[in-house]
């Protein structure tokens, strides 16, 4: 059941700008689910999502793979998203432990939620006074309106900003929607090139940390990790479809607001003693 719930967590956090790993990291301290075990399965159960990507874009990622050859088109998509999936890579090899030995807590969590909560405010602000509401029903075309129209250097932008991913509670689609927005991405180009790029930053994350960590795991962990996968993937496909449809009417102002309250109650609930937030 504690699997299960996880599952449904990731699924339905992790394309929303609202930090996954955090609501993870929150989820897993309520449910007194500790351990490096335990880690490496938030970290694993990702794939499921990522696997919900590739379904619901399973013609788009067909034709790539099978136009990348001769397809202008697909081969500067494929190397969009391999430009934008290396810097993220290159940190996590290099300050990944540091980062989870010191950051990876309930308090640091819910200060990246209310902090990242009101940049996409002033990003939301900054969008709208630049393209007015097109995005939502009429205005100034934004620079790039389709994953299409992105360039290399658009790819590098993305992919950096993503490398504050790194911090949990920050939100690696939060980083890269929101920071696509701030270079000139429609709301939906910035969504769906943040849905491409989590399939191999966070498939690669999951596959390299089972291999790392493969002496911790045992036989006996095998239904834990399917429950969470099979959850994980079946919410966030729900989420997924939502999502297109949400962003296509209405920008991300609530979400930064869910951010800013939620993470108010964590702070407020931890300096109390109210809930007890295990690291």
């Amino acid at each position: 059941m504690k699997a299960a719930v996880m599952g449904i967590v990731e699924g339905l956090t992790e394309f929303l700008p609202i930090s996954s790993t955090g609501h993870l990291i929150l989820a897993s301290s309520l449910l007194n689910m500790t351990g490096d075990v335990v880690k490496v399965f938030e970290i694993a159960i990702q794939t499921g999502a990522m696997i919900a990507v590739m379904w619901e874009y399973r013609e788009r990622l067909r034709n790539t793979v099978a136009g990348i050859t001769y397809d202008p088109i697909a081969q500067r998509f494929a190397l969009n998203v391999l430009i934008a999936f290396v810097p993220a890579v290159l940190l996590a090899l290099v300050f990944g432990s540091l980062i989870k030995e010191h950051l990876f807590h309930p308090v640091p969590v819910a200060t990246a939620f209310v902090v990242g909560g009101f940049i996409i405010l002033w990003v939301e602000r900054r969008h709208r006074r630049h393209y007015g509401d097109r995005d939502l029903e009429g205005g100034r075309v934004a620079r790039v309106e389709t994953v299409d129209d992105m360039t290399a250097l658009d790819a590098l932008k993305v992919g950096l900003v993503q490398c504050l991913a790194l911090l949990p509670g920050t939100s690696r689609s939060g980083a890269t929607i929101i920071g696509s927005m701030v270079f000139g991405f429609s709301r939906k180009a910035a969504t769906e090139f943040s849905f491409f790029l989590g399939i191999p930053t966070l498939v690669g994350a999951g596959v390299y940390l089972l291999y790392k960590q493969r002496e911790l795991l045992s036989v006996a962990d095998l239904p834990m990790f399917a429950v969470g996968l099979v959850f994980a993937f079946f919410s966030a496909l729900l989420c997924i479809r939502w999502l297109i449809r949400y962003v296509s009417t209405h920008d991300f102002t609530l979400f930064a607001w869910y951010r800013i309250v939620f993470g108010i109650v964590v702070l407020v609930t931890a300096k109390t003693g109210w809930v007890t937030w295990h690291a």
